[in-house]
């Protein structure tokens, strides 16, 4: 009888998705909401297209403390406020200096390797269902720096040896041999041989949602407004029509706040908002991912050009976008490439963030059949398949092995 529980899933990124697969393997019936096409212009769409189950060092760390200001002031540094947010994103930014103990940066950096180290047999388990012939590569990702901030570079080589991932340190030889175009202006880098990449994010996204599709599962283009509740099964409601389920699951990146405040959660959810440009076929010039992390960018070679992400801008949903941080974007890669041409294709999306860089995956602590997947910060990407795997294995009362409490929203 269990076995036909019907569910509905808030959200058609790459969470969402994900979420509705690993569902679907367990015998559940799947519907999948979202206000939008799937992918559609989302972080989904937009991210630097990584698999990087190495990236389990949290920008909560105590040096960071130091670094702040510096970021802040220089016009080619990582880091940018929107000044009508700080106002509202203060109660964030306390909770977030009260995690930047060495304790609690090892603390999420243990419990982000725990999921980081299985995240890519996840989505081997849904990759193999689908045709993925040039959409991903393995060829690595390489981070490179200069020699500012040095103790910093080695915190994070020493965290990563310390709770086992694989990484290789490079010297500048090393570093012209793996990428000759890039310009010499680094001191060392590292190499992350397992890491992969996406040729092109949205391709993959929507040949999964064709795959749930294809399993009988259903899509409401809908917004989802409200969730109430028949007893224990929970209501969601649009607009004009409403729906009962057994269970449902909310993962919509940075907007699931909107949903948990209204169940009365009080998750501490806000938004890094990044930016990407193109530089139309000039994809040859590297032929992977590249990390600048002086300046907090990287570019990557997708399908529709030479992808230039980066930069973390406090400023929440409602703020236009910055023309300063798309500049900064196009600064900082002609300061490591030469003969770009204009660029292309300006893009703002919202990375969901918590104050302790762990995401929240598991139920809700007021209501046994409301589940979240959301808050992966800089990792949604990565992250996605195994959030749906754990998510349908708590729904499905399956044991999993991991220490899961981390992940709860009742650490707030």
């Amino acid at each position: 009888m269990e076995k036909k529980l019907k569910i509905g899933v808030i959200g058609t990124g790459i969470q969402g998705i994900c979420n509705a697969l690993f569902l679907q393997k367990k015998g559940y019936q799947v519907t999948l909401f979202d206000k939008d096409e799937p992918g559609n212009l989302s972080a989904s769409y937009g991210n630097a297209g990584h698999f990087s189950p190495y990236a389990s060092i949290p920008l909560n760390r105590p040096d960071i403390l130091t670094d702040i200001p510096a970021m802040l002031l220089s016009s080619s540094g990582p880091l940018a406020l929107k000044w009508n947010y700080v106002p509202k994103m203060i109660p964030w930014f306390l909770k977030f200096l009260k995690n930047c103990s060495t304790k609690n940066m090892m603390h999420t950096a243990k419990y982000m390797h725990q999921i980081l180290d299985i995240a890519l047999p996840a989505y081997d388990e849904l990759f193999e269902e689908i045709d993925l012939s040039g959409l991903v590569e393995n060829k690595g990702i390489m981070y490179i720096w200069n020699d500012q901030n040095l103790k910093s570079r080695e915190l994070e080589f020493n965290i990563r040896n310390e709770i086992g991932a694989e990484q290789q340190l490079l010297n500048q030889k090393e570093i012209h041999d793996l990428e000759p175009n890039i310009k010499k202006i680094y001191h060392a880098g590292v190499f992350y041989k397992k890491a992969r990449h996406a040729r092109n994010p949205k391709k993959i996204l929507l040949k999964l949602f064709d795959l749930f599709l294809k399993k009988n599962g259903k899509f409401l283009k809908l917004n989802i407004k409200n969730i109430e509740f028949d007893g224990e099964k929970p209501i969601l409601k649009s607009e004009a029509q409403t729906f009962i389920f057994d269970k449902i699951v909310i993962a919509c990146g940075a907007f699931s706040k909107k949903l948990t405040d209204k169940l009365d959660e009080k998750i501490p959810l806000d938004t890094e908002r990044g930016y990407h440009i193109h530089f139309k076929n000039c994809e040859h010039l590297i032929s992977r991912p590249v990390v600048f992390q002086n300046r907090g960018f990287g570019m990557t070679p997708m399908e529709q050009g030479l992808r230039v992400v980066g930069t973390v801008e406090f400023g929440g949903l409602e703020n236009p976008l910055s023309k300063g941080r798309i500049k900064n974007l196009v600064n900082n890669a002609k300061y490591m490439l030469d003969g770009l041409p204009d660029h292309e294709d300006e893009w703002l999306g919202f990375r969901p963030t918590l104050p302790d860089y762990l995401p929240v995956i598991g139920p809700s602590q007021n209501y046994k059949n409301v589940f979240y997947s959301f808050g992966h910060h800089h990792l949604g990407w990565t992250l996605a398949a195994i959030s749906g795997k754990i998510i349908s294995k708590m729904i499905a009362n399956k044991n999993t092995n991991l220490n899961l409490e981390p992940y709860s929203s009742k650490r707030f």
